[in-house]
């Protein structure tokens, strides 16, 4: 799996629940949860919903990650990813969205 949900975070919104391609989200007990954990494809559509940032993406060694957790701020059009590393350390990648595909 690696999308988690951090419920402390989490207001159930269900902004997430309807962005997810594969329809593997659902609201429980009033937070977001994942029905089938191993079928996620990890696309991130869900994180960019989430108001709350309440929404992780796991980076294992397998993406060279070493158990990092990424998670997404926004601020406009400005999307914030922040790698944040076992270690402490947190590392930002901004992307503007309305040029990001520009080439």
């Amino acid at each position: 799996m690696s999308i988690r949900i951090n419920k402390e975070k989490c207001v159930g919104c269900g902004r997430c629940i309807d962005a997810c391609p594969g329809n593997l989200l659902e609201l429980a007990e009033g937070k977001a949860d994942i029905r089938i954990p191993e079928d996620c494809w990890g696309c991130t559509s869900c994180m960019k919903y989430c108001s709350q940032s309440a929404l992780e993406y796991y980076l294992g060694a397998d993406l060279g990650g070493r158990g990092a957790v990424m998670t997404i701020e926004k601020e406009k059009d400005i999307y914030n990813w922040k790698i944040h590393m076992p270690g402490g350390e947190t590392k930002v990648i901004s992307v503007n969205r309305k040029n990001a595909n520009q080439y």
